[in-house]
């Protein structure tokens, strides 16, 4: 799954990172101290911010709404802890992911427990009419399906260098997307938006998404701190965006070599160093950082005409952010 670092608005980062402590740093069962080993890491909750932001900008006041930004958020770690695990990926965010520091048995349950507590945490939005929490639970639960599917494409993929780009970014549109597209739309719903708008920020999410998943492909070589392993995709045989760009240019010479830095016979440092050679060589990472551009245009162009000003500018700039980051 992508994290993400370094996006969003500090005046709601803040607040729900406030609301996060209070409720997640003073926990002593054991099960609540692992969920908030997962969700206290210096993360900038970009989902709940958009969840919140698009009740904004589709008219609606976002005051009461805290709780289904949180819910989003544990939803979101949840996909982040059993990826982790998928991955045996032992840094997240800077620090140990669950299952280093806890064990792979309870670092299962502790993703669990994290999407039942987002059903708990929507049912608090006690202001907003039950139609309406409904409604957004299903968008939620919908969009953690979507997840799941995402996250069997991708591993139907690995190895596999023949993947054409499209089919790339349908596994994006889902494994990523997803996530964006639910909490946009939950917010526009539990806001009472009309259907014009939510379908609004659910584009702006769906551009987003796609844009944000090409940009994260580029991270690992573009001499970034991600948070985890810069040599993750390697070792896990990803053929990610500028990978498959890149083999889809290269000659034949180029192809082989592609798919001797995704094979899985060398040391991951090793593997990344030539994917990383093959990329520039070809061009791939700055054609994949244009493509990533072009989600990001589409998205913000999707927001016109939508009545919350100023949260529209917020959701622009979070858009402009997605591919200017270094995590």
């Amino acid at each position: 799954m992508t994290d993400d670092t370094g996006i969003g608005s500090p005046e709601w980062v803040e607040l729900l990172g406030r609301e996060m402590r209070k409720r997640w740093s003073a926990v002593a069962d054991r099960t609540e101290q692992m969920a908030g080993h997962a969700l206290l890491a210096p993360g900038k909750m970009l989902r709940p911010v958009l969840l919140l932001t698009s009740a904004e900008a589709t008219g609606g006041d976002s005051a009461q709404l805290l709780p289904a930004a949180l819910a989003v958020e544990y939803l979101h770690v949840a996909t982040l802890v059993h990826d982790d695990i998928i991955d045996d990926d032992r840094l997240r965010r800077g620090r140990p992911t669950v299952h280093a520091e806890y064990g792979m048995a309870d670092a299962l349950v502790t993703g669990d427990f994290l999407i039942l507590n987002m059903v708990t945490s929507l049912s608090e939005c006690a202001a907003v009419p039950r139609s309406a929490v409904l409604e957004a639970a299903r968008v939620l639960a919908g969009a953690g399906s979507d997840v799941c599917r995402g996250q069997v494409r991708e591993a139907e993929m690995a190895g596999d260098l023949s993947c054409p780009v499209s089919d790339y970014l349908e596994m994006a549109a889902l494994k990523t997307g997803a996530l964006f597209r639910g909490a946009c739309r939950a917010g526009a719903v539990l806001a009472g938006a009309t259907g014009e708008h939510a379908d609004a920020v659910t584009r702006y999410a769906e551009h987003l998404g796609v844009g944000f998943q090409i940009f994260d492909d580029l991270l690992p070589y573009l001499g970034d701190s991600t948070g985890k392993p810069a040599t993750s995709d390697v070792a896990n045989l990803r053929p990610t965006h500028p990978v498959l760009v890149g083999r889809e240019v290269a000659d034949d010479q180029g192809r082989k070599r592609f798919a001797e830095a995704l094979s899985g016979r060398f040391p991951a440092e090793e593997s990344h160093a030539l994917m990383r050679d093959l990329l520039v060589a070809t061009g791939a990472l700055e054609r994949s950082r244009r493509r990533a551009a072009e989600e990001i245009a589409a998205a913000r162009d999707s927001l016109d005409g939508l009545p919350g000003a100023a949260a529209v500018e917020q959701m622009r700039g979070i858009a402009d952010l997605a591919i200017d980051r270094s995590r």
